[in-house]
Formats: structure tokens, C-alpha cells, sequence
């Protein structure tokens, strides 16, 4: 027996005594190669290690070492970073003291927790307050635990990762909002939201020759009161693919400036927007849910259809709230077509939906808003004045 063989044999056997369930997890990683090959469009990069370059030796012994060394590495990150969990998790509590027979030391206060949120970039706000209130929604309950949630100025919105849409946009229109004309349109641009994981990003590309608009969920008309509150309105975080001709640019604007409309009755106006996949009966009598994804590769999903939860409140502290929810296809609509024909119960949008709207709103506040107003969109043709418009200048 050489002093060599024996020295080799003493190390794998610390090795294996100090195998653990996160190496052998590893150990199983590592030999995962079929994960990306199954779902190689994701994969831009490989997220797993090749057995391969832990040969590159071709020495078998000194590939187990090289990998119980990497899998020691990442056990001790790991637990590094658990530790850190547990201990941002209990920064609140005071310094803790621990004490022995002898002596006591008192340890330092923990750092404060990084926000799961992350922070919005923001120009320099004017000095005052924003006429609207896009979270005051919640007083109604929130409405679903999702992620990325985004404190905007005309709106606060969250993001269903999976699709690359927002699961839903709240916003708040007054008379006084909508009163303000501080923006114009042309000096706002589509941009991605950068405060959004870049694979989880929607993205300008996705949109390009896709056929689909770029569907404002808070249309830019109704943040008219500041550049930065319209500007909010057109990151794609605010966006979702409708058709365009016969929808967004018709049918969808007339619903808009319906709601926009209810502030001639009511003093504050609260809306929730977002998009459905709702399923189909097909042809073999089974209900089916498929949907369009967009982009190269496929990254955003096109909704099967859109909601809309309104709350028109009364203006005083605990008064009436009248409810209203639509469900609208993402196609073409009439014009002629009534708006009560997509009023739904609002249960039916949560249902749809997997989030909740009124849970905090009692009963007897509650008003039903298309037996208080009319339900109805004043059709304008903004296409054919917008060739009449060319026409004109043509000429």
C-alpha cells in the first residue's frame, strides 16, 4: 500500500462521512441535463453542470474530489445565506444577549431588511400631492398576493410573471384629475419596466410585427394631470396585446371613456383592470383553455379577454359604492353592441381572476352602478376622424 493510495482513500472517506442532503440534491443537479434540453427556447443559459467538465483530467478520483469540494462550497453558501434569511427576518427584535456562566457578550443590531419590492426610479415629484389615489382601492381588500407590485403615480399595478402581463392596474379618477390637461401624449414612450426581472420582462421586440396593439390597462388619457403620471401609464408593466381595429381602438376606448364619463355623477372613481384566459367548449364538447403567445421566442401571452371592476364612491367616509364588473372579449365588438351585455357579478371576475375585489366592503354599502346610471358607451369614430384629418391635410 502506498503512502499516496492511503492519503486518497482517508480523503474520500471524510467526503462521504461529510455528504449531505444538499450535495446529494447537487450530486442529482448535476446529472439534470434533460431539464434544458426539454425547454431549450428558456434556456440561454445552462443552469446545471455537466458531469463532462468535471473530467477534464480524466482522472475519476480527482473528479469526485473537484465535486465534493464544489458541493461543500455550495452547502456552506447555502447555509450562509439561510442564515441571513432568518436573521433579516427577526431584525426587529432588540440586540440579543447571550450569557454563560462567566461572562455576557451583547452582539450588535441585525441590518434592516432589503424591501421584496423594488424601488421605482423617479425624476424629481412636484411639490404637490397628486390629486388621485390608485391604493386607496385596498381599503376594499387587496386583491391577490402576486408579484411586483408597483406604486405608480397614476396607478399601482401587479405582474403575473408567467404571461408577461400585469395581473391587475388600480387606478383613481376625480372630476379635478381629469380636469388637469399638464401632458401631452406625443412626449410619452413605450418603455420596458426595468424594475421587473429581465426574464420575467415583457419587451418592446414581443410586440413588433406581432399583429397586437400594445393595450393600455390605465389608458394614458385618464393621467393627463402630470407628464410623470402619464409617462407611468406606457411601461409595458400597463400593457397587455388586444386587437387593435374593432377593439382597443374602438370598442375598448368607448368602455374607457365611460368610466371616465362617471365622474359627472360621482366624485371619486376607483377601477381595477386586467386580463383573463378564460376556457372554450370545443368541438369533442370539452373545455379547453389556449391562448396566443407572442415574441421571439414566445414570451407574452394574448388574454382570451379583459376585465373591469368599478367602484363609484359617494364622496364621504363609510357612504354607498356602487360596484360595477365587465368581462369584454379581445376582439372585435360592434359598436353597436350594449355595454350591460359584458356586465357580470363581480364574483364571476374573481372566480375568472383567483384574486378578490370587495372582500372589505360591507353589504349594505354596496350599490349595483348600472341601476344608478346608465350603462352605455357614446360611440366616436376615432379612426375614420383620424383619415378625414390626413385627407384633409393631403389635400
Amino acid at each position: 500500500m502506498t503512502l499516496r493510495s492511503s492519503r486518497q482513500r482517508t480523503t474520500q472517506a471524510r467526503l462521504d462521512a461529510s455528504e449531505t442532503p444538499f450535495t446529494r440534491r447537487l450530486s442529482l443537479w448535476s446529472r439534470g441535463s434533460f431539464l434544458c434540453a426539454q425547454i431549450e427556447p428558456y434556456c440561454s443559459t445552462r443552469l446545471y453542470l455537466d458531469r463532462t467538465d468535471l473530467r477534464h483530467n480524466n482522472d475519476p478520483t480527482m473528479s469526485k474530489v473537484t465535486f465534493a469540494i464544489i458541493a461543500a462550497g455550495g452547502a456552506a453558501a447555502g447555509a450562509a445565506a439561510t442564515a441571513a434569511f432568518y436573521s433579516a427576518k427577526k431584525d426587529s427584535l432588540p440586540p440579543t444577549t447571550v450569557s454563560t456562566t462567566t461572562t455576557t457578550v451583547t452582539g450588535p443590531p441585525r441590518p434592516t431588511p432589503i424591501s421584496s419590492v423594488p424601488a421605482i426610479p423617479r425624476p424629481v415629484a412636484a411639490a404637490r400631492a397628486p390629486p388621485v389615489d390608485p391604493s386607496g382601492v385596498f381599503q376594499y381588500g387587496f386583491p391577490g398576493p402576486v408579484n411586483d407590485l408597483r406604486p405608480a403615480a397614476s396607478l399601482t399595478s401587479t405582474y403575473d410573471r408567467r404571461t408577461r402581463n400585469p395581473a391587475w392596474v388600480a387606478e383613481h379618477i376625480t372630476p379635478e384629475s381629469l380636469a388637469n390637461s399638464n401632458a401631452d401624449r406625443k412626449h410619452s414612450v413605450f418603455v420596458e419596466d426595468i424594475t421587473i426581472p429581465e426574464k420575467f420582462r415583457a419587451r418592446l421586440k414581443d410586440y413588433f410585427r406581432s399583429g397586437y396593439d400594445r393595450g393600455h390597462q390605465v389608458p394614458a388619457a385618464d393621467a393627463k394631470w402630470s407628464q410623470e403620471a402619464m409617462d407611468d401609464t406606457f411601461a409595458l408593466s400597463n400593457m397587455c396585446p388586444q386587437v387593435g381595429d374593432g377593439f382597443n381602438r374602438d370598442y375598448w376606448a368607448h368602455f374607457e371613456d365611460f368610466c371616465r364619463r362617471l365622474t359627472h355623477s360621482y366624485p371619486s372613481v376607483r377601477i381595477v383592470t386586467g386580463p383573463l384566459y378564460l376556457p372554450k367548449r370545443e368541438a369533442d364538447g370539452k373545455w379547453r383553455v389556449s391562448y396566443e403567445v407572442i415574441g421571439s421566442p414566445p414570451n407574452v401571452a394574448v388574454p382570451t379577454h379583459f376585465y373591469k371592476v368599478i367602484f363609484a364612491e359617494d364622496g364621504t367616509v363609510g357612504g354607498k359604492v356602487a360596484l360595477g364588473a365587465f368581462v369584454l372579449p379581445n376582439a372585435v365588438i360592434a359598436n353597436s353592441k350594449p355595454l350591460t351585455d359584458f356586465e357580470v357579478p363581480i364574483e364571476a371576475v374573481e372566480r375568472a381572476s383567483g384574486l378578490e375585489f370587495a372582500t372589505k366592503l360591507a353589504p349594505e354599502r354596496r350599490k349595483r352602478l348600472c341601476q344608478e346610471v346608465s350603462c352605455s358607451t357614446i360611440v366616436k369614430e376615432y379612426a375614420q376622424r383620424q383619415k378625414a384629418f390626413s385627407k384633409g391635410q393631403k389635400a
